[in-house]
């Protein structure tokens, strides 16, 4: 999902598109704090790890 939102970051800033930013923050945001939960050994989702 990190990988995912800097994609998406990259492709907001390089068109110009506001929205795209936002949703590319928001998506490395939510992956960071679930990559955190998982490396802490919180289960997310189910899972023991997240990646």
């Amino acid at each position: 999902m990190i990988v995912l939102g800097v994609i998406v970051l990259i492709v907001g800033l390089l068109t110009g598109i506001g929205i795209l930013w936002t949703i590319g923050i928001i998506l490395v945001v939510i992956g960071a704090l679930l990559w955190i939960l998982g490396f802490t050994g919180h289960s997310v989702g189910g899972r023991r790890h997240y990646w």
